[in-house]
């Protein structure tokens, strides 16, 4: 089936076979790979995009579900070579290890500060419940949330 994406401000046209995952597109028809594979059941988190401001993730959405309406992915947050505050907090915390998850957390981080700019530790911790870190730096990312929001 035909279907157009709406990814970082720009619109891909890709052919897709019924039920491929968003992540699948993103990665193999678009070529963003920023966005990770992780559990394949949207309980890790690793592939967290937005899709109309809200985080979701990418390898349990169908591509069709996602079809002309705007997503960003890690690689639209920068612009003109200035990274997104979030980004920015997330480094100066070095909330990451080995960086795997990191990408998820950040949109996830994203779209809370959209909708709520100065989150408690407890709404941080809810809007990052479904992210798993093998390398357990959620103490710096608790801290990176709190800098992005300030």
């Amino acid at each position: 089936m035909h279907v157009r994406l709406h990814v970082n401000h720009d619109t891909y046209q890709i052919d897709a076979p019924a039920g491929l995952p968003l992540l699948t597109a993103l990665r193999d028809y678009v070529g963003l790979t920023g966005t990770r594979f992780g559990c394949g059941h949207g309980v890790c988190g690793a592939c967290t995009v937005l899709i109309d401001g809200i985080a979701v993730p990418s390898c349990t959405t169908e591509v069709t579900a996602a079809a002309d309406r705007p997503i960003v992915t890690i690689e639209g947050l920068a612009r003109n070579g200035v990274l997104h505050p979030v980004q920015q907090a997330f480094l100066e915390e070095d909330a990451l290890q080995c960086g795997y998850c990191t990408s998820g957390m950040v949109m996830s981080t994203v779209a809370l500060l959209a909708r709520t700019p100065r989150p408690t530790d407890e709404q941080a911790r809810e809007a990052l419940a479904s992210h798993l870190c093998r390398c357990g730096v959620y103490g710096r990312v608790l801290r990176a949330v709190q800098r992005a929001a300030r």
